[in-house]
């Protein structure tokens, strides 16, 4: 009899999946097991191609559209997801927005809107699912940031902080919910090969001690070996090239 894959019969919500390292994220969790509630708010075709993806590995898949900004419209997905796939076991907070601008060209709304697309959608999903983890008592709430918490980062001020907000949100969650079995961390990307990167004419490898871009796959890797891991939790994973040094 093959031993059982690590994440078999967990359900994972991962926010953003339909591109870059979501949809790498959501491949990740998939090839250990889970089954995979596909988050998006465009890209619904590129959402459909992550779940067939899925479901070619074994998996359960679903495309689950949602404005993750909207605290509304991310209780219905999370009650739809548990009605087709059953409630996450794990969220990964990975849907963001990050719209390069100078220091003097940001908006007091361009502020607001990073924070409602960056943060304050991760908070609407943890709260969403945490009801049902800690009843269960197991979850995993992954949070996926960015350098620009660290160091300020290349986008603006705007990002830098709607991303550092997630380190706080993180350390609460882990703080008050370890003994009840709920995990949470922060993986803190940078310069991963994603249009978000490409688009940016800012971004060079040189910027990075190993002169390369990272890739989805060196990130989602992270965030699977910490999905499965029950005794991490409040801390920060950086996989940024050596950008940011701990």
């Amino acid at each position: 009899m093959s031993e059982a894959l690590p994440l078999s019969g967990k359900v994972a919500l991962v926010t953003g999946a339909s591109r870059g390292i979501g949809r790498g994220i959501a491949l990740a969790l998939a090839r250990r097991g889970a089954d995979v509630a596909v988050g998006c708010r465009t890209g619904r075709d590129a959402a459909a191609e992550v779940a067939a993806a899925v479901a070619a590995l074994g998996r359960r898949a679903q495309v689950f559209p949602a404005d993750v900004a909207v605290e509304a419209e991310v209780a219905h997905m999370v009650a739809a997801v548990r009605e087709a796939l059953g409630a996450p076991d794990i969220l990964v907070a990975n849907a963001g927005v990050a719209v390069p601008r100078r220091i003097e060209d940001v908006t007091a709304q361009e502020f607001n809107d990073a924070l409602a697309v960056n943060l304050s959608s991760a908070f609407y999903c943890a709260q969403a699912v945490l009801p049902d983890m800690r009843r269960r008592r197991y979850g995993r709430l992954i949070f996926i940031s960015s350098v620009a918490a660290q160091r300020g980062g290349i986008v603006g001020p705007h990002y830098a902080a709607s991303k550092a907000g997630m380190h706080g949100l993180a350390h609460f969650y882990a703080a008050h919910l370890a003994r009840e079995g709920v995990t949470a961390n922060v993986v803190a990307p940078a310069l991963i090969s994603t249009d978000m990167v490409s688009e940016n004419p800012v971004a060079r490898p040189d910027f990075l001690p190993v002169g390369r871009f990272g890739t989805v796959e060196e990130t989602a890797s992270v965030v699977a070996t910490l999905v499965e891991n029950g005794y991490v939790t409040g801390q920060t994973v950086s996989v940024n090239g050596g950008w940011y040094m701990t």
